[in-house]
């Protein structure tokens, strides 16, 4: 019988515990109802919660304008919300100063979707010279 360190015991009960506890967190998934733009609101524990904001959205980027809408809204009331996070369809949507990015998860890679033109507004990265 071979004996075992108590320390080498200790780090791999504790090394197996922490890739359960990885296992069984649940990614995120961003909602797919058909046509509906949600703004997506952090909570406290990695928690989100997602609210409705426009129904009969026919495409991302228009989805992308009414959480644009909504951003500057914000601002324009003395807000201080320059980034904020909406899902359409499945896909997530992360609005900034430099545009519209999506992803499939909160985390994960994140993709241009519309980009700011000099004047501020978005358009598709194909429609803005370098």
């Amino acid at each position: 019988m071979i004996a075992f360190p108590l320390r080498q015991i200790l780090v791999s009960s504790a090394l197996l515990a922490a890739l359960a506890a990885s296992a069984c967190s649940k990614r995120i998934e961003a909602p797919y109802e058909k046509g509906v733009c949600f703004h997506v609101v952090p909570l406290t524990g990695g928690k989100v919660k997602f609210n409705k904001l426009a129904e009969n959205r026919p495409n991302l980027e228009s989805c992308a304008a009414a959480l644009e809408g909504m951003r500057e809204r914000f601002l324009g009331l003395g807000g201080d919300a320059n980034d904020i996070v909406g899902a359409y369809q499945g896909n997530f949507l992360f609005l900034g100063r430099t545009g519209v990015f999506t992803g499939t998860s909160l985390e994960g890679s994140r993709w241009p979707a519309l980009v700011r033109t000099q004047d501020g507004r978005l358009a598709v990265p194909s429609a803005v010279s370098q």
